[in-house]
């Protein structure tokens, strides 16, 4: 069995004990704790790059991170909550909610949910109640499966990432990973992608923005870059954040119209990445589908220089800057 089949089977399971116990925007009923994974079990942080953090051997360093629930004695809990809200607590190894975390890329937590076809995204904020509690307005955008990974830094420790599955129950029809592109629109604008990222290996990936055909070379600055991106594996949604080179104000880094990075696939397969950048004041989420590997791998949808105009790979939403966003693409 290979490496990518074992995640998958993994993040299966997760689905099976965390997925079927949420309604829109909250739990319905109480959570059971999670069993503890062994630190061994690994599950870091994927950050520039993308490659884990070190665990207790080398196998467990090279597990991207929200695979696991639970990693080094830190455990993501969703919580109760009232209707339209999702809520969380993330313990530590004492048992208890943790309270202090370090600011990363300006926040203190970064919460992602997708659903589990790639669908939909959302890069959202919560706020901390003094016992540990993070709320925020629901960002499950409609039913489906989601996958919520919470990003941060409890202070003292290393960076993580955890994942665990949420069910918005309703109706769903599944939609078809689009076909990988160079190129996608977003509320007028055009962001257009170079560099072939390899599995094993850091690539380098170039998003350019322009608008009306002209190159944008005022991009402003959002949670401490021009350009924040976040890429996840189909299947196990095993998720990468990777940030570019350079920061606004370094005296080196221009802001725009190209946004470099340095990206590592963890293994051969099919990737949607999630560009936000923010310009005239709102902060606007670029998608593309890009392959590791070969394009003809099973499951790879076939490729496309550009999307087709009204396929869901052309055209992304904005949001504002200062609000919750529409549904699928929002940030706060």
């Amino acid at each position: 069995m290979n490496t990518a089949t074992k995640l998958s089977g993994f993040a299966l399971g997760l689905a099976v004990v965390f997925g079927a116990t949420y309604g829109v925007g909250r739990v319905a009923d109480p959570v059971s704790p999670p069993a503890e994974v062994p630190h061994d079990a690994g599950g870091g942080h994927g950050d520039d790059g993308g490659a884990g953090h070190a665990g207790d051997n080398g196998a467990a360093a090279h597990l991207p991170g929200g695979l696991l629930v639970s990693d080094r004695g830190y455990t993501l809990r969703p919580v109760d909550a009232p209707a339209g809200q999702f809520a969380f607590q993330v313990t530590g190894p004492d048992g208890r909610a943790v309270t202090a975390y370090d600011v990363a890329h300006d926040k203190r937590m970064h919460l992602i949910v997708a659903r589990r076809d790639l669908s939909g995204f959302r890069h959202v904020h919560p706020e901390m109640a003094p016992d540990g509690t993070w709320r925020v307005d629901s960002p499950l955008a409609g039913p489906g499966v989601w996958r919520a990974f919470a990003d941060f830094t409890p202070t003292g420790g290393e960076a993580l990432t955890l994942g665990v599955d949420v069910t918005v129950p309703g109706a769903l029809t599944g939609r078809p990973l689009p076909a990988p592109a160079t190129s996608t629109t977003v509320d007028g604008y055009t962001v257009t992608l170079a560099g072939t990222p390899q599995p094993g290996r850091t690539a380098e990936l170039t998003l350019s923005v322009s608008r009306g055909g002209a190159p944008v070379t005022d991009l402003e600055p959002y949670l401490g870059a021009y350009g924040h991106l976040v890429a996840l594996r189909q299947g196990d949604l095993a998720y990468l954040h990777v940030h570019p080179h350079g920061e606004p104000g370094d005296g080196r880094t221009r802001p725009g119209p190209e946004v470099s990075f340095s990206a590592e696939m963890p293994s051969a397969g099919a990737y949607r990445l999630y560009l936000d950048f923010k310009h005239g004041g709102v902060v606007r989420t670029a998608e593309f589908t890009v392959v590791a590997g070969s394009p003809t791998a099973p499951g790879v949808p076939a490729a496309t220089g550009t999307p087709t105009a009204g396929t869901p790979a052309a055209t992304s939403s904005p949001t504002a800057d200062a609000g919750h966003g529409v549904p699928g693409h929002g940030h706060d």
